[in-house]
């Protein structure tokens, strides 16, 4: 099939590089010129461990190009994806879909023939309506169907969520286009995919449900972290004794200092102010936004309080940055408060990330960028770990202690047991768990 991909971010270039993998001829579009001569030169503009090889295999065999303009792949298409942003709107945190409108219109004056129109962007319920009475008022002459085909990927893992997904969630109810997405996904039927077709605005309300489902989890356990450290509970087998249970589950309960990302602080604000527009408010998802903002400061003072109650003058050594490893991602990530909290309070602060640093610049305030843990670590008065990267996990606490000027580790991610550190003569600090002074 022919399918075009309009947006060539996160969502965009994983979804199309995958389904080049998967034999489909895919044209990449995107307004950045800069991001379209990037991509054709072979530069990944974006992390992500697998991306380039699969986008490297597909450009040689001719079944993935870029574009910036869309009017000729459009003409030529079956299937037409919306993957552009949707960030938070200013002033209300509605969902901002003016790039979705746009490109809607801009589709619809292409296409040539039966087309389908898929919402890949994370729209709130109703959206997909919205595009269907843009088609139809304003091009009545196109023959479009819309279809609402939310992502469900996570960074880091991205190609083997869209290669093996727990769920193909497809909101249509129109015969021509289920047949036109189960063959897009058939080269998946190997793999057992399950195709769930149901309504579109249902399928719109799945995508932000999942999502607020999952903040609201992480939030939980990480309230039940704070009340393990007032009462001398240990939270990491809290979380393991109830996720035996199989109504709860453990994926999603690992303590730390507050969820960030790509979607879910955009996605649970966007459902709160869906659900108020509808007078039906969603008091648990709006509770759970409130105390994840809140926790990213509070994890800045858990530092200072770690520090005798001051980081005044102090050097703090900061590893990791990104809201999780494995990608380049800075968007909403907890570093940007917590750091921002110890500038507030006079800290010098040293930083380094695997991937991060360069979208950091521009998100952070006077830090400096380190190369490795060990150069931010020397003469600093404490260590904090924020994201839990695989290069972190095994620090030479010999070597740190004989670099720092005091032996202070805050582990925000729980990564190491408090013996292990402490018997190299380091105070610890985790989260929801005794902490040890030495």
């Amino acid at each position: 099939m022919r399918i075009v991909m309009i947006g060539s971010g996160y969502v965009g270039l994983v979804s199309g590089a995958c389904l080049a993998d998967f034999g489909h001829h895919i044209t990449c579009v995107d307004k950045s010129a800069a991001k379209i001569d990037a991509l054709e030169a072979g530069e990944v503009p974006i992390f992500e461990p697998g991306l380039d090889t699969i986008i490297e295999h597909n450009r040689s065999s001719g079944r993935l190009d870029f574009s910036k303009d869309l009017s000729a792949p459009v003409a030529a298409a079956d299937v037409v994806f919306i993957a552009v942003g949707t960030p938070s709107r200013r002033g209300d945190g509605h969902a901002d879909l003016s790039y979705v409108y746009a490109a809607a219109r801009e589709i619809a004056a292409s296409v040539e023939g039966f087309t389908v129109v898929v919402t890949k962007s994370t729209v709130p319920v109703g959206t997909g309506d919205e595009l269907e009475r843009i088609f139809r008022e304003e091009f009545p002459d196109k023959d479009i169907e819309v279809v609402s085909n939310p992502e469900f990927l996570r960074e880091g893992a991205a190609i083997s969520d869209f290669k093996r997904p727990d769920r193909i969630v497809l909101g249509t109810e129109e015969p021509r286009a289920i047949e036109v997405m189960r063959e897009v996904y058939r080269p998946l039927y190997l793999n057992e995919a399950p195709l769930y077709f149901c309504e579109r605005r249902t399928s719109e309300l799945i995508k932000y449900a999942a999502n607020a489902f999952l903040a609201m989890k992480i939030t939980f356990i990480n309230e039940i972290a704070d009340l393990c450290e007032q009462i001398g509970a240990d939270v990491q087998k809290v979380a393991k004794g109830i996720g035996m249970d199989k109504r709860i589950g453990d994926k999603f309960l690992h303590p730390g200092p507050g969820y960030g990302g790509s979607c879910f602080p955009k996605d649970t604000l966007a459902l709160v102010k869906t659900a108020q527009d509808y007078d039906s408010p969603v008091r648990l998802i709006e509770t759970t936004v409130a105390i994840n903002d809140n926790r990213k400061r509070a994890m800045g003072r858990k530092v200072i309080a770690a520090c005798d109650g001051s980081v005044r003058g102090k050097k703090i050594a900061v590893l990791g940055l990104t809201f999780k490893p494995n990608t380049d991602d800075m968007r909403d990530a907890p570093s940007i408060t917590i750091v921002q909290a110890l500038l507030d309070g006079g800290a010098t602060v040293h930083v380094y990330d695997p991937e991060g640093m360069d979208a950091a610049k521009d998100l952070l305030g006077p830090v400096t960028y380190g190369s490795d843990a060990y150069e931010i670590a020397e003469g600093a008065d404490a260590v904090v770990l924020i994201t839990e990267w695989d290069q972190f996990r095994a620090l030479d606490f010999k070597r740190l202690k004989g670099l720092v000027r005091t032996p202070v580790l805050v582990d925000l991610r729980n990564i190491y047991p408090t013996a292990e550190v402490t018997r190299h003569g380091f105070s610890y600090f985790a989260v929801g768990k005794k902490s040890e002074k030495n």
